[in-house]
């Protein structure tokens, strides 16, 4: 088959799904969040820089300011860029067929064809600019006298920082490449690369300087997730491998640890693409895999690592396909059937719930509320409409606030924003904690929604406001079955400022305040039913 014919084939058909699943499956927490960042214009953000910002507002501007079709579509454009690219690498590498196996596997993945190629997350941009700055080295290393090249790699991977941190690995892979290639070590001091460098910095420095204005929040965050203990912990390990397995499917994870691992034990006998490929995916997979020894990670924190392994798994998948073309055609249609059965189910499950157990543990379900993973993002408008109803969203009075950031973040996208949202949480209020100052809260009436089991107790939300009502108690449902037990609080004017963070200098407040937290928590009080008050109410 014509290879621009059948690859035009792959992405039209991949598009397809993904707008299906953008456009039918409700915010998960994490999009929620990253909702708030396209409200929020900022150089960064305390989680993420800000690419994620700048591609959803794309797709809001163009299907509407609160469309979750219109938040995931720039992130859909950028996948079907992304199968172009490791084609188009695959291709130059290894001929044709290498190329259409090589999007094909990376589309019938888990992870990235189905999770970062449908959702608001950072890794689809972080996807195609770690694709493109591949792209952009390679032409480079193929003639690194011409100094355009490099500008083209500074632009790309700057771009990429501007994703995510992990695009710190493609310096690195390349500065091993040129360590271990003695014929390529003239180029760590010859202008191309300190060119791209300075380039990539110039792109990526306004993260610099919201980080360097606002005490280096996002780097100690994100370093503080990859700190490790002393003491080796074999079973994190094994649960790290099983997780990035089952986020690929081990039907593309396991071919890709053996392509990965014959290319070491044959490094002499492979070609320089072979070589700059490995060299590209030690640094995120030895680092994240020796975290993974002390202490839990994400299972895609350390996935880039495998996206420079994806033309040499085309090339295989194309030998194969040579040599045995029906049992080819089997594999790759049971890992199609697969990956669209999956999203299927999925879409099902989120709507009507079937493999849910009711509240008496009775039915044909399979999955408690807690732990089906569409749970999460159903229901948020049946909690707006109630606040509705209760007439706070068209009180100026009032703003809205919960003890958790993801939950505060689908509060805000579910009432369309009709009122203010904040967290109040002392050690994880996220992005929250930068998008208000504490005393803009002070004389207003916060409406608290606690959600399940509160993560704080009541009183510990009492000491910053005159009084309270109890306003509603209801569970949200899907199908006639219960996801999650609301609770609504009017908590009547706030009088002492909530302290979202305090400098580095002065952590004793906070402290103290923690340690009132731990004693109110060891005191079992359940918050006040529908109806109970205390202190002035205002309406």
């Amino acid at each position: 088959m014509n290879f621009t014919i059948a690859l035009t084939a792959l992405i039209a058909a991949t598009t397809a799904l993904r707008l299906l699943a953008a456009a039918t499956l409700g915010l998960g927490n994490d999009e929620a969040y990253h909702f708030l960042y396209a409200v929020h214009p900022a150089a960064s953000y305390f989680d993420h820089p800000p690419m994620i910002a700048w591609v959803e507002r794309l797709g809001l501007a163009l299907a509407g300011p609160f469309s979750a079709l219109g938040l995931r579509l720039g992130f859909v454009a950028l996948a079907a860029g992304s199968t172009w690219l490791v084609a188009r690498i695959a291709r130059r590498w290894r001929g044709d067929s290498a190329g259409l196996f090589a999007a094909l596997a990376l589309n019938l993945s888990g992870y990235y064809g189905l999770a970062v190629g449908a959702f608001a997350l950072p890794d689809g941009p972080l996807l195609f600019f770690w694709l493109l700055t591949l792209d952009r080295i390679d032409l480079a290393l193929q003639r690194p006298e011409r100094l355009r090249n490099w500008l083209a790699v500074g632009l790309a991977w700057g771009l990429a920082m501007c994703c995510k941190y992990h695009a710190v690995f493609l310096p690195a892979g390349v500065v091993l490449y040129l360590l271990v290639r003695p014929e390529r070590r003239r180029l760590l001091v010859s202008p191309g690369p300190w060119l791209a460098v300075a380039l990539g910095l110039s792109v990526f420095s306004p993260v610099l300087v919201w980080n360097a204005e606002n005490g280096w929040a996002s780097f100690v965050f994100q370093g503080k997730r990859a700190r490790v203990g002393l003491t080796p912990r074999p079973d994190l390990l094994l649960a790290a491998i099983a997780a990035q397995a089952a986020y690929l499917f081990p039907w593309i994870w396991l071919p890709l640890m053996i392509v990965g691992g014959r290319l070491a034990r044959r490094w002499r006998a492979i070609d320089e693409h072979a070589r700059f490929a490995l060299c590209l995916s030690v640094p995120p997979l030895a680092l994240f895999t020796a975290v993974a020894c002390f202490r839990p990670v994400l299972p895609h924190w350390g996935l880039v690592g495998v996206i420079p392994l994806f033309p040499e798994l085309g090339r295989v998948l194309a030998d194969r396909a040579r040599l045995d073309p029906a049992r080819t055609r089997r594999r790759v249609a049971f890992a199609s059937a697969f990956s669209v059965a999956l999203l299927a189910v999925t879409i099902a499950e989120y709507r009507w719930g079937w493999l849910q157990r009711g509240s008496d543990g009775k039915g044909f379900g399979v999955l408690t509320a807690r732990i089906d993973p569409t749970a999460e993002a159903y229901g948020w408008d049946q909690v707006a409409r109630r606040l509705d109803r209760l007439g706070v969203l068209d009180d100026p009075r009032t703003f809205l606030f919960t003890d958790n950031w993801f939950q505060s973040a689908h509060l805000a996208h579910a009432t369309r924003l009709r009122r203010p949202v904040t967290c109040y949480n002392l050690d994880d209020a996220r992005g929250f904690a930068f998008w208000s100052e504490p005393d803009d809260w002070l004389g207003r009436d916060g409406v608290l929604v606690v959600v399940n089991d509160a993560n704080v107790p009541f009183s510990f939300h009492e000491r910053w406001f005159r009084g309270f009502e109890a306003l509603d108690d209801f569970e949200v449902e899907r199908a006639g079955k219960p996801i999650r037990r609301v609770r609504i609080y009017r908590m009547n004017d706030q009088v002492v400022a909530f302290p979202f963070r305090y400098p580095p200098e002065d952590q004793a407040p906070r402290e103290r305040l923690r340690e009132e937290l731990r004693g109110l928590a060891r005191v079992k009080s359940p918050p006040p039913a529908v109806g109970a008050r205390r202190g002035v109410v205002r309406r």
